[in-house]
């Protein structure tokens, strides 16, 4: 497991991030995304929805647990928010491995709580406030054999812009 990372200087690097994320995105992929309250996730995940060419607004699911938005990639896109979630049963519940084997790409906010659930195959990305209230650092850690695969390309195509 090799752990990359970069910084974002503002909300809109953030979201730029998760756009050329959005460009590595295969049909059946996790995305766990991690952070404090405020860190970022949405943003994150508001690029990676807009560069898939989603035309709803995307808000974080804290209280519907999920949202499915259609892409122009061919394959829906589902973002999930366990924040609200006490037990691990309740992830299993909402029936995430079927989402996958349907082909979606899951983006499941406060991931480290979903983890065990998920299984290895998936990226994690870890967002932590900087010195100031606009900086982001941004960790990326590739887990199992779709995704280790990625790292070059992460890091070329997603990493280097920033």
């Amino acid at each position: 497991m090799t752990t990359l990372q970069t910084t974002c200087r503002h909300v809109e690097a953030t979201r730029s991030l998760g756009g050329r994320l959005a460009g590595l995105l295969r049909p059946g992929d996790v995305v766990l995304i991690q952070g404090d309250l405020g860190a970022g996730k949405t943003a994150f995940t508001q690029g990676i929805a807009a560069a898939l060419g989603v035309e709803a607004a995307v808000t974080s699911p804290t209280f519907t647990l999920m949202n499915i938005y259609p892409t122009t990639s061919g394959f829906d896109l589902v973002h999930v928010d366990v924040y609200r979630l006490e037990r691990l049963s309740e992830v299993v519940d909402l029936g995430l491995g079927e989402i996958l084997d349907a082909g979606a790409v899951v983006i499941v906010e406060w991931g480290d709580r979903a983890a065990a659930a998920i299984g290895g195959d998936r990226l994690t990305v870890s967002l932590a406030a900087g010195a100031d209230d606009t900086t982001r650092t941004v960790s990326f850690k590739a887990e199992g054999p779709t995704w280790e695969p990625r790292l070059g390309d992460l890091q070329a195509k997603v990493l280097t812009s920033t």
